[in-house]
């Protein structure tokens, strides 16, 4: 049995709003998260730019109303506040009434914590509860429980592309008829490792990150947490649910040609891409919007372009533009984040613009959309790229 596969749900914290709500109104008043580190001690706080969560551990705590005692990480928080969101969103009361699962994605886990308590340990008996917290399963189930879920519960770390990836499964579990009703995102909390390890690599911005352009430096690190409600269509007709949108599409690829680079030609973006026209039976001249990956890296702009045209050969490419200068690149959690703005682009008929943009790139003719700019939106695809080749896209659809 093949299914619909229906968003019913939407909820996210990121820099540029606590809410879906938010969000929004700052996308379309160009409303930057980008500013200095705040919330790290570290020796970059006062060079680099991030897209950082202005609210403490501790505003986080109260707000979850978890006790003094909790040995949640950040990441874990900023998860459950989103997953909340999106089940109120969804309008859902009882949380285990059909077959629901949980699928978060992460890739830094609960390190914030135990990298802050690394030297604690041994000395500090009160700080050792949060080694348990380390991996990247414990955040899931912090999550779960926080919802009540007693269902299936999973997590997935693929890079950047992690999110994305927790949304394909959740709508292939439900189009396979495993779970009736699927709570798909993910969550990444800002740490000095993050930090230092992009630093190392060498593709951090000195400034604000500059997808596509021409004289593009780099990324800006981010935060952010964002959840979806995945229903089938029985729930959604036996309830009466409003649908935001549909997961049409979705495809996975591996280049496999290094260890974070992308190949310059983009081989697994456009097999990802080529995979998500298939599941979704659309052509690409039908894509209104695409909320391309967009990092501002040298090498993810050129290969992610290259594989843009590829897909579009002689056709007009769409409408495209990167929501990653208003938020940062929140890793695990990007693809997440993006796939609300999507539904948010087709809720009310925009294309978000892509900040920062002045001159084109050499390689090749493309210019994102610049100005926020309103036209029907019926099909978005939303690209998402990691390191180890792991790339994703995923399409979404206007309800009918």
């Amino acid at each position: 049995m093949n299914r619909g596969v229906a968003i019913t749900g939407m909820g996210i914290i990121s820099s540029i709003g606590n809410s879906v709500e938010e969000n929004y109104i700052s996308l379309i008043n160009n409303k930057i998260g980008i500013t200095t580190i705040e919330n790290i001690s570290t020796v970059h706080a006062d060079v680099i730019k991030v897209g950082e969560i202005k609210k403490t551990n501790a505003e986080l705590v109260a707000q979850l109303q978890l006790d003094e005692e909790n040995n949640f990480s950040r990441t874990a928080m900023l998860g459950a506040i989103a997953a909340k969101e999106a089940v109120a969103n969804s309008g859902i009361t009882s949380i285990n009434e059909y077959k629901t699962g949980l699928i978060s994605a992460t890739s830094v886990g609960g390190m914030d914590m135990t990298e802050k308590y690394y030297y604690d340990y041994f000395e500090n008996p009160e700080v050792r509860k949060y080694i348990v917290s380390h991996n990247c399963g414990d955040i899931a189930q912090k999550i779960a429980d926080e919802l009540g879920l007693k269902g299936m519960v999973t997590t997935i770390s693929t890079a950047c592309s992690s999110a994305a990836n927790a949304i394909m499964l959740g709508a292939r579990l439900i189009k396979t008829g495993k779970l009736d009703r699927v709570i798909v995102g993910g969550t990444d909390a800002l740490a000095k490792f993050t930090i230092n390890g992009f630093k190392t690599l060498m593709i951090l911005s000195d400034g604000y990150n500059k997808p596509f352009d021409d004289e593009r430096k780099g990324l800006n690190l981010g935060e952010a947490a964002a959840f979806l409600v995945l229903e089938s269509d029985e729930i959604v007709k036996k309830e009466n649910k409003k649908v935001l949108a549909r997961v049409s599409g979705y495809g996975n690829a591996n280049d496999a040609f290094h260890q974070t680079a992308s190949s310059e030609n983009g081989d697994g973006a456009y097999l990802a891409m080529k995979k998500a026209f298939d599941v979704a039976a659309l052509n690409p001249s039908e894509i209104d919007y695409i909320n391309v990956h967009g990092t501002a890296t040298p090498n993810n702009d050129l290969s992610e372009g290259r594989a843009v045209l590829r897909i579009y050969d002689k056709q007009p490419v769409p409408d495209f533009s990167s929501t990653k200068p208003f938020t940062g690149h929140t890793l695990a959690a990007a693809a997440a984040i993006e796939a609300v703005y999507s539904v948010l682009a087709i809720q009310n008929n925009v294309v978000f613009p892509s900040l920062n943009f002045e001159t084109p790139m050499q390689e090749f003719d493309l210019t994102p959309q610049t100005t926020l700019k309103h036209k029907n939106i019926e099909h978005v695809l939303s690209n998402s790229f990691g390191f180890g080749g792991n790339c994703s896209t995923l399409i979404f659809s206007k309800n009918k």
